[in-house]
């Protein structure tokens, strides 16, 4: 029993049943290869050989990782170490479901605990003055500062801002329909700041952008008419942090970060907050009001007179 048709087929499941994003099916693929490179390399290249003893050594070899070379190189963190092994959980999980194995020989192996990170998120005054940074009425300017807005009065994830299409743009710009992880949908108000920013990129700027090249209804176009790229938006809020002077790191998630935690300090509700962020379980939304927790509490040692 090759390893190789039947992580394909196992792939396939997981394309079609589950309907993973390209990014996460991505992920799922360097995972088992990088299993099923280690277990070739052990001489095993028949799944049903597979013993719980092999998988633990394999869990082993992610944190004393080696270059073709032989030359020690850094472990993968525990964050990595825990998704390559629940991908292999997975895979060994959809062969005894499907009857191919008798047992499930990775059952019994536990990825490391996480400590639990808090997002990160820059302050109210810091977000105003990084959108405040994109200055100008050149048509990059213009879509920059659109994108920036919309990032941050959506909380829509990098992949999902620029996988927007104009007409997901709706009612006057006053909703936009978000495609998140597993193509779910959801629709999320823009308030006035971005309204008016993507309102002046398509009458000023798209057109001149999308006559550059082929036509395509993404809404945020490149310098040659392609689709704005992820890295391509990554450079933009590199360029503008620069330009803002800040010393907070700030990436694509800052901003989604920073929607989330602004909304909370300012009494929304922890549900709702969810629906606008599009998770599905309310406790990966919980974790933003830990940051909020941990702002009031500073600010209470800093003002109350008995606090210290």
């Amino acid at each position: 029993m090759s390893l190789e048709p039947q992580v394909n087929e196992y792939l396939r499941h997981l394309t079609i049943e589950r309907g993973l994003s390209v990014n996460t099916m991505a992920a799922y693929r360097r995972d088992l290869a990088r299993y099923t490179d280690w277990l070739e390399a052990q001489g095993v290249s028949d799944a049903r050989l597979i013993t719980p003893a092999q998988i633990g050594l394999f869990a082993g070899s992610l944190r004393t990782v080696e270059r073709a070379d032989e030359t020690p190189s850094a472990p993968l963190a525990a964050s990595s170490v825990a998704r390559v092994l629940s991908s292999v959980r997975g895979f060994h999980r959809h062969l005894a479901d499907e009857g191919t194995l008798e047992t499930d020989p990775a059952r019994e192996v536990k990825p490391p605990k996480l400590a639990s990170r808090l997002p990160k998120a820059i302050t109210i005054d810091q977000m105003s003055t990084l959108l405040g940074a994109v200055t100008g009425d050149d048509i990059l300017a213009l879509r920059d500062r659109a994108l920036l807005e919309m990032l941050y009065a959506t909380g829509a994830r990098v992949s999902e801002a620029v996988g927007l299409n104009v007409d997901d743009v709706m009612d006057d710009a006053e909703i936009v329909r978000l495609v998140g992880k597993g193509s779910k949908q959801r629709v999320v108000p823009v308030g006035s700041f971005a309204r008016d920013a993507v309102d002046a990129y398509l009458v000023r700027a798209r057109p001149v952008l999308s006559a550059r090249g082929r036509a395509t209804p993404g809404l945020f176009l490149g310098q040659r008419g392609q689709r704005l790229s992820r890295q391509g938006a990554w450079l933009v809020i590199q360029s503008v942090a620069r330009r803002a002077g800040l010393e907070a790191h700030v990436s694509p998630h800052t901003f989604r970060h920073s929607f989330a935690t602004h909304l909370l300090q300012g009494g929304a509700d922890v549900r709702v907050v969810q629906d606008l962020l599009g998770h599905s379980s309310v406790a990966t939304t919980q974790l933003y009001t830990l940051v909020t927790a941990d702002t009031l509490r500073d600010m209470y040692v800093t003002a109350h007179p008995r606090a210290r």
